[in-house]
């Protein structure tokens, strides 16, 4: 499949909330496919990123392809109408940016530290996983895309933008 072009911040596509699908279904492959090779590229193209959400690629469905390309920890997942079933009290503070802003700034905003997850596999399974730390913020923020939600919406200062360039200085 060809890779996609991602919807932007402003697009209003990306506000609109996702509805469920069928797992085993060609819409579903179709889907995937399509989020494999585009988030492929982009992590090629520009360095960076973990993950993306069928909204991004302008299909209100939800699921969501995750590919960290960790060295010592990668994860490869699929994710079908995923639900948070549980947060964790504790928060973390992370840096979090999204291909839909380009990898232009990032936010500093809080996360859950730990969170339960219900969603299907590629086969129809029904899976209850719990993530913590960095698979736990990718999943809040790639879940909260099937909302229609963003990461600019849990900014609490206006302090708390970074353009990438001064990003990569101070955390890289």
């Amino acid at each position: 499949m060809p890779v996609k072009e991602l919807l932007l911040l402003g697009n209003p596509l990306l506000r609109k909330r996702s509805t469920e699908v069928q797992p085993d279904s060609d819409e579903v492959r179709e889907i995937l496919e399509d989020l494999k090779d585009t988030l492929a590229h982009l992590q090629k193209e520009k360095g960076i990123g973990r993950a993306l959400a069928a909204p991004q690629l302008g299909y209100l469905r939800k699921v969501v392809f995750v590919n960290v390309r960790d060295e010592k920890n990668p994860v490869t997942m699929t994710l079908i109408n995923p639900r948070i079933v549980e947060k964790s009290k504790e928060m973390i503070e992370v840096w979090d940016s999204c291909y839909s802003f380009n990898i232009a700034f990032f936010v500093k905003i809080k996360r859950h530290r730990k969170i339960k997850v219900e969603y299907l596999d590629e086969k129809g399974r029904k899976i209850v996983e719990e993530f913590e730390d960095d698979l736990s913020e990718i999943l809040q923020h790639e879940i909260d895309h099937l909302e229609g939600i963003l990461a600019t919406d849990h900014l609490r200062s206006g302090k708390d933008i970074i353009m990438r360039e001064e990003w990569e200085k101070m955390y890289r």
